[in-house]
């Protein structure tokens, strides 16, 4: 005997031909555990157990005349890796190499079923254990709905010992509109990302999927993730969601004589006016939530709701739920667990929507038909909800192409987009930084109670150089790290980021690489007048004569002079 894999083949035969005499025939039974007896169309096994079959025809000469008296059965011939195809079971099995040319040995059906057995629990143990690793709660059912896995994960979400449930229809247990695998054994359909709540206290993401077999449905596997926690901290993040406007003057709190952003203002404060969806597009940081919250506060709303819904941080299967509500009947028909959703919440005030570009293309669906029509359903509700919510959202600069590209839905887009407003990013409005400076200076000396620090013209010239990725959100950034970090009362080079401290180094090199003399004498010679690029260092550093010279790359002195030669003064 010997073992292929897991399978245990039996090379004791040996070869004979038709015309074998059954005397010979005897002995080799009596040696070996198989005869293979082969023909010019096939081949027959006559096994060791089957001698006394032998002896009872011993008046018949050959092999040959024996197997054509008594019908015998031919065996299948195949290779191991073909074994797994559809068998003839009722004579043993005639394994060949793999290049067909010789028998290497005999596999019958209690070896295959063995086999099998051994498979079956291997492949139990392997699921069991994948059942047991992951982090969510697993269930499967057979076809009939009966559980057949429920790990620890699933005890302890619903409180039910595996021993109470395994064997048992899961209809027992839980309500029947309430068990996705319900309808996954009716429908077939798997089941991605859907929000659910089995009790008011848990919230939980459910993926299922089908077992089919035969193209006939054998069961279902779900697994639920438990986001209760998620849930729980997305409402303490909203819940206290700062205020970066003033309610009574919004739009004063937002910075800017850039001629971009004064537009940005205007168009924003007519739309206050109007109850109609508003589009705010730009890069992270820019300051989209700012002018949602400055659109909200100056206009008649001001007095109700202002809520918001992130589509990146909140799971997609949440989403709709966080946004429609959740509404599932409890164990009477009488009572009903109901949870109104951000528009229900929101209702007569506005819902700031961010990074609406983000949201699953069938959530913006339901949002488009909102829109439409002013009502929806909740999840798992059969009523109309009727909600006047003012939308607010906001999209990265990309969103066009996405909907060019079909990845983002073409009506809500157009419903969004009656009134949009593109928010310049920070290195598009460089003259708009010492101002946003200043600001944050005196929000972070107030809130960490120090005193007010001068700036080093470097750190200006720094700050002005930078190209600013993170946008108006970057610099308050890095304007309460330095005031928080700095115990002197002077801002330093050295109290900024590295990325900036580079940055600047970087620029500083190349401009006296290329650059002979001042390079402010260069690009005048070339393409500006000297007066107007001093005048326009001037505008950007706010009159700080010492930012100026650097922008400029010549000394404080140089400078001076010059603005005495143009009569800038």
């Amino acid at each position: 005997m010997f073992k292929s894999g897991q399978i245990n083949i039996d090379d004791s035969f040996i070869l004979a031909g038709p015309h074998t005499p059954l005397t010979e025939l005897k002995n080799m039974l009596l040696q070996f555990h198989y005869v293979v007896v082969t023909t010019k169309k096939t081949h027959y096994t006559i096994t060791n157990s089957e001698l006394n079959v032998v002896e009872s025809y011993a008046d018949l000469k050959t092999i040959g005349l024996l197997l054509e008296e008594l019908q015998w059965i031919p065996s299948t011939r195949l290779t191991l890796s073909e074994v797994e195809s559809e068998v003839e079971w009722r004579r043993p099995v005639l394994i060949e190499d793999d290049e067909r040319k010789h028998i290497i040995g005999i596999l019958t059906a209690s070896e295959w079923i063995r086999n099998l057995q051994v498979e079956k629990k291997k492949v139990t143990a392997y699921f069991h254990t994948l059942a047991e690793t992951v982090n969510d709660a697993v269930t499967a059912v057979d076809q009939e709905g009966k559980v057949i896995c429920w790990n620890t994960t699933a005890e302890r979400t619903y409180e039910i010992k595996r021993e109470n449930i395994l064997g048992r229809k899961i209809g027992e247990y839980f309500q029947a509109e309430d068990i996705v695998l319900h309808r996954i054994l009716n429908e077939g359909f798997p089941v991605r990302q859907a929000y659910h709540r089995p009790d008011n206290d848990t919230h939980v993401l459910i993926n299922a999927s089908p077992i089919i077999q035969d193209n006939t449905i054998i069961g279902g596997v779900a697994t639920e993730q438990d986001i209760t926690r998620i849930v729980r901290l997305n409402e303490e993040l909203y819940a206290s969601l700062p205020l970066h406007v003033h309610p009574e003057k919004p739009f004063s709190s937002i910075i800017g004589i850039n001629p971009e952003i004064k537009q940005v203002l205007q168009i924003a404060q007519k739309t206050t006016s109007a109850d109609i969806p508003v589009l705010l597009t730009g890069e992270p940081g820019s300051g989209k939530g700012m002018l949602a919250q400055a659109i909200h506060y100056g206009s008649s709303k001001k007095n109700e709701s202002f809520l918001s819904v992130n589509c990146i941080s909140v799971p997609s299967g949440l989403l709709e739920a966080e946004l429609f509500g959740y509404q599932r009947k409890a164990f009477t028909e009488e009572e009903q667990v109901v949870q109104a959703g951000k528009l229900e919440q929101a209702r007569g005030g506005t819902l700031f929507i961010i990074d609406i570009d983000r949201m699953p293309i069938d959530i913006q669906v339901k949002l488009s038909n909102y829109l439409e029509h002013q009502s929806f359903l909740r999840i798992g509700g059969s009523e109309l909800v009727n909600a006047q919510t003012r939308i607010i959202a906001s999209a990265s600069p990309r969103i066009e192409k996405l909907v060019q590209e079909g990845n983002f839905h073409k009506d809500l887009y157009y419903q969004l987009t009656v009134i949009k407003i593109d928010i310049p990013p920070l290195s598009d409005r460089m003259e708009d930084i010492v101002e946003l400076l200043q600001k944050f200076i005196r929000e972070f000396t107030i809130k960490y109670k120090k005193p007010m620090p001068s700036i080093d013209p470097l750190v200006m010239t720094a700050l002005i150089n930078y190209d600013w990725p993170g946008n108006v959100r970057e610099l308050r950034n890095v304007v309460e790290r330095f005031i928080l970090l700095n115990d002197g009362d002077i801002i330093t080079i050295e109290h900024l980021p590295r990325e900036i401290i580079t940055s600047t180094q970087s620029l500083n090199t190349n401009s006296e690489a290329i650059h002979d003399e001042p390079s402010y004498k260069k690009e005048d010679e070339s393409t500006k007048d000297e007066s107007l690029m001093i005048e326009d260092a001037l505008r950007k550093t706010y009159g700080n004569k010492s930012a100026a010279a650097k922008l400029l790359g010549i000394s404080r002195g140089t400078l001076y002079n010059k603005i005495k030669e143009y009569g800038l003064d």
